[in-house]
């Protein structure tokens, strides 16, 4: 029950939400409901796929909270041109925190920094579990488990929910890809632009969990093992 509660809450109310913080929060909580599929059925097959659910979970989070990291550090030259409409809905203190906490803030990045935007396309993909990424191997997992245990319904109920959470990912990268830019340069010196420079520790970073994601199909043997290791452990506690 609290496993389909979570499935469906965290996919209902993410399609009404503006804010990227709110969005990701309930993205964890639709999450979460995979993970708590997971735990119900308690056998070997879905404790692997509890781990590796958790794991790939996990390397996407991050890499899209940096990427959010880097999107603000790389807008420092430029002013949002629906900036009246950001201040109806954020307030001075948000502001001063980050300078992406709308959605719409993101629209025609795609043109600012390419390779960035890809880099959180592919997250979102794995997030909405679109093959080959690594988050459609682990939902993969949990429905397979699901439906080797007899949990037909609540299978149905994930892969439903599951596409409908899909929608609000394509959300925002339609905005990136295919919207007009939102931004403008604040300034017309071509040393001040050339001077603006990603940190190298968050773009290695970036690059890496990217990576992970997108060449799992490349890696899964060994992840398997791993995985298999680790799930026989616990088991035996």
């Amino acid at each position: 029950m609290s496993s389909m509660l979570s499935l469906i809450i965290g996919t209902v109310l993410g399609l009404i939400q503006k804010r990227i913080k709110r969005l990701f929060a309930y993205s964890t909580i639709s999450h979460i409901g995979f993970l708590l599929l997971c735990l119900s059925i308690g056998s070997k097959e879905s404790i692997q796929a509890f781990i590796f659910y958790l794991m790939q979970y996990s390397i996407s989070n991050l890499n899209a909270f940096f990427i959010l990291i880097t999107i603000g550090y790389s807008l420092y030259i430029y002013i949002y041109k629906g900036a009246e409409t950001s201040k109806d809905n954020i307030n001075e203190k948000e502001l001063s925190n980050s300078p992406i906490q709308l959605i719409d803030q993101l629209k025609g990045y795609f043109y600012i920094n390419p390779i960035i935007s890809l880099s959180l396309a592919i997250t979102l993909f794995s997030f909405a579990g679109i093959p080959p990424l690594i988050g459609f191997f682990a939902k993969l997992m949990v429905l397979s488990a699901s439906i080797d245990s007899g949990y037909i319904f609540m299978s149905l109920v994930a892969i439903l929910t599951s596409v409908i959470g899909g929608v609000y990912y394509l959300a925002i990268i339609k905005q990136m890809f295919f919207d007009n830019s939102a931004y403008e340069i604040t300034t017309t010196l071509d040393s001040d632009i050339k001077n603006i420079v990603l940190s190298s520790s968050l773009t290695v970073t970036i690059s890496i969990l990217t990576s992970l994601i997108l060449l799992f199909l490349f890696i899964p043997t060994e992840s398997f093992n791993l995985i298999s290791i680790i799930g026989m452990t616990l088991l035996r506690y």
